[in-house]
Order: C-alpha cells, then sequence, then structure tokens
C-alpha cells in the first residue's frame, strides 16, 4: 500500500504559547493552570515550545526528517476568543500560515478541531454541559472549514473525549475541575452530538473532505482478581474505550451507560450523532490495569503486575496489547484506521558531545511498530502512523516534567535538537516512502 502515511502530532495548548497575544482568547487552560497545585510545578502553556512563533523552524524540521504528514489542532480561543461571534483574523492567519509552509515542505496537514482547549467564555455558559454547545461547535467548525477547505481535506472533530470529559467532568484532575456525574454525561453526550453536526457542516463545505474522529482506545484488565475490581474495570472500560465510538458508529451507548445517558437525550440524537465517516483515529500508549474506589466512577488506576516493563513515567510496556486493539477496531468499526498517537516519555539527557540518545524510545517504538505490522498481517486495514510527539511539550497536568518528543525542547532558550529517535524515524520512513507499507513497515521495525 504506497500510500501508507508516516506523520507526527501535537496540539496546540501543549506547543503554541502566545497565549496573551494577537486577540487570542483564554481557554479552559489557561485558567486551570493559575490554580495552586493543579498543574506540577506551577507550569502553564503560556510560552510552552513558542510554536506560535517558530513554526517555521518545526516546519522545517519536520521536513527534515521526512514525514508526510502533520497532525495539529486549532485553538479555538485563538480563532473566536469569546467561542462565537466574532472571529479574530489575526489567529486565523497564523494557520494560514503554517498550513501554507506545511504544503510548501511537502506535509499533508491534518487538523484537529478540538483538543482539550475550549474558550473559557463558552465554559462560564455552560460549556460542555450546556446543549447549546452544538450549535458553537458547528459554527467554529464551519469557520475552519470555509477558512481552510480549499487546501486542507483531512479533519478530525474530536482528540480523546473519553479523557477530557471523564477527567475534566467526572473525575476533576483535568480543565475544567469538574467531578460531577450529571456533568460527566451531559459532556459525553454533547460532545457526540457536536461531533455529528461538525462531520454534517464538514462535509457540506468542504470538497473531497476526509474525516473522522480520534479515540484513546485501551484494554483495561482487573488491577487483581478481585470480583470488585473485575466489575471496575467493566465499567471503566465503557467510558473510556466505548463511551463516544459506540454511539458514533453504531447510534447507541454501551450497555452499561445507556440507562444513564436517557435523560440527556432527545428524539433524533443518536441518529445525528451517528453520522458516516471516513476513518477511525487511533491513539493507544499502553493498557490500563484497574481497580475499585470510591469515586463517582467506583473505578481507577491501578499497579500494572510487576513482571510487565514500564516507561520512564511508569506506563506498561505491552506491544501485543496494541496489535490486539488494532485488530479489534478493525472488525468492530471496520473502517481504515490510522494510528494518530503512539510513542512514549523518556529520561532524555544530552551525552558529552550533546547528543541526546533516547534509546528506551526507539526500542518502544520498534516493537510498536512491528505489533502494528502483525496487525496488518493479520487483516487489519491501517494506513497510516503517526508519532506523538514532534516536539518535547506541555503535558498537561504532569507540565513540562515529561518529556514525549522526538525534538528535545529547552523551555529556557526554546533551541530544538533532534534526538536519536528523530533520526532512527527519519530512516525508517525513508526506507519506505517508495516500497509498499504493508511489507515495508515489518522490515523497518526489525531494523
Amino acid at each position: 500500500m504506497s500510500d501508507f502515511v508516516w506523520g507526527v502530532s501535537t496540539s496546540s495548548f501543549q506547543i503554541e504559547g502566545g497565549a496573551r497575544v494577537d486577540g487570542r482568547g483564554e481557554s479552559i487552560w489557561d485558567r486551570f493552570c493559575r490554580q495552586p497545585g493543579k498543574v506540577k510545578n506551577g507550569d502553564t502553556g503560556d510560552l510552552a515550545c513558542d510554536h506560535y512563533h517558530r513554526f517555521r523552524e518545526d516546519i522545517a524540521l519536520m521536513r527534515d526528517m521526512g514525514v508526510g504528514a502533520y497532525r495539529f489542532s486549532i485553538s479555538w480561543p485563538r480563532v473566536q476568543p469569546g467561542g462565537r461571534g466574532l472571529c479574530n483574523e489575526p489567529g486565523l492567519a497564523f494557520y494560514d500560515r503554517l498550513i501554507d509552509g506545511l504544503l510548501s515542505a511537502g506535509i499533508e496537514p491534518w487538523i484537529c478541531l478540538y483538543h482539550w482547549d475550549l474558550p473559557q467564555a463558552l465554559h462560564e455558559l455552560g460549556g460542555w454541559q450546556a446543549r447549546d454547545i452544538v450549535g458553537w461547535f458547528a459554527d467554529y467548525a464551519a469557520l475552519v472549514g470555509k477558512r481552510y477547505g480549499d487546501r486542507v481535506k483531512r479533519y478530525a472533530t474530536f482528540n480523546e473525549p473519553c479523557v477530557f470529559t471523564l477527567f475534566g467532568y467526572g473525575l476533576g484532575w483535568h480543565a475544567p475541575g469538574i467531578a460531577d456525574a450529571d456533568a460527566l454525561h451531559k459532556a459525553i453526550h454533547h460532545v457526540n452530538l457536536s461531533h455529528g453536526t461538525a462531520v454534517g457542516v464538514l462535509r457540506d463545505l468542504v470538497k473531497g473532505a476526509s474525516l473522522g474522529a480520534i479515540h484513546n482506545r485501551q484494554p483495561c484488565y482487573p488491577a487483581t482478581p478481585n470480583p470488585a475490581d473485575e466489575a471496575a474495570a467493566l465499567k471503566f472500560a465503557n467510558y473510556w474505550n466505548d463511551a463516544f465510538p459506540f454511539p458514533q458508529h453504531f447510534a447507541s451507548y454501551p450497555p452499561l451507560l445507556a440507562k444513564l445517558m436517557e435523560p440527556f437525550q432527545q428524539p433524533g440524537d443518536m441518529a445525528a450523532i451517528a453520522k458516516p465517516v471516513d476513518w477511525f483515529g487511533l491513539n493507544h500508549y499502553s493498557p490500563h490495569y484497574i481497580k475499585a474506589d470510591s469515586n463517582l466512577l467506583g473505578a481507577t488506576f491501578g499497579a500494572p503486575p510487576v513482571d510487565i516493563p514500564r516507561t520512564a513515567i511508569g506506563w506498561p510496556i505491552v506491544p501485543n496489547a496494541f496489535r490486539d486493539t488494532i485488530i479489534d477496531v478493525g472488525k468492530r468499526f471496520r473502517l481504515p484506521i490510522y494510528v494518530l498517537e503512539n510513542g512514549t516519555a523518556a529520561d532524555d539527557r544530552f551525552d558529552r558531545s550533546g547528543t541526546v540518545h533516547d534509546s528506551e524510545r526507539i526500542a518502544y517504538l520498534q516493537a510498536y511498530i512491528k505489533a502494528m505490522q502483525e496487525a496488518i498481517t493479520a487483516g487489519a486495514d491501517v494506513r497510516g502512523y503517526f508519532v506523538w510527539s514532534l516536539l518535547d511539550n506541555f503535558e498537561w497536568t504532569a507540565g513540562y516534567s515529561q518529556r514525549f518528543g522526538l525534538v528535545h525542547v529547552d523551555y529556557v532558550t526554546q533551541r530544538r535538537t533532534l534526538k536519536a529517535s528523530a533520526h532512527w524515524y527519519s530512516d525508517l520512513v525513508a526506507a519506505h516512502r517508495s516500497q509498499d507499507a504493508r511489507g515495508g513497515v515489518e522490515s523497518a521495525a526489525l531494523a
């Protein structure tokens, strides 16, 4: 399959900075970062990687690496500071420059409409708990589609809706910091409605649009054989893995959520949600080991078995879970699959020669790309793979303490340095640029 896409991914709040320039509005993460104790070391996204001013340098890095595509997100408060009504021309023009620069470098732009940075002004009007947000999001999708649809054909509506709803409205760990069952279920339903509405809007506005959503799917195993942990794992999986793909593809909520979601539904909602899409966006890092808890879900994260290797931040390394997840997605949803986030944080340090030899990341990527090839051999229709992330960046409540990038960022000087993994990935991409992906992925993964 010669059109296999090798890419890298980022998100607006995590890299752009420029929080108070050129008319950008405040987001819920700007506000959340300023609440004491919410983010490690009191870090904020005010500067981040200063991609807003350094995007040309970052495009050059991608060009030098030879990647074919770049998945980024639009900052809603940058292009529409209040989340509705008046647009912000300087913010819109920034993405014009970014898109044009990518195309000039031979890199296909992939736009994600929403990667967690809701305008604070909309949150104060109810945010994802308010049904009105479906119309606000549709207007935002129309703004983006009209502005960039002549050059950009690939659009995702949402990135990891399970995470920002569950952590932001159910458990209170992320912005906006709410822990309430009704808030969580309203947010889930209104995000799903917004997805379906935006798909319709983009389909109408963008000729040749290729549309999907990006879902985090990870096996949820009980942390112990205890029946309480087994029940907790099943419930957690309904929220984490199925609360969005099920209604979006099958027009129904998963069994354990169906009754809980009924109070927030209106006639016709499920049909409005389940608009046909062109591909399934998959994010995967590791399986979860779930234990019973007293929170509103009755479930939380437990420890993986002691014999399973872990990343520098403690995430289990289980490539076979990635393989099995891809196979399951292919059989269950019967769509082409693009892996739009996969990668790992590592303890990245310069050696005396000024090089970052991130061998742990290379080993992880090798193992997971090999697992992806095994899924392809088993029949999964995988058409692309994107590493998270291009750059070290702001990692939400972990602040700048975790480095996921192929490119090292010195947050004081903003100097970028290609890590050994960037060179490895560049070699992999080059090796398969003119090869059939089904045969080529395997040989590179084993190199």
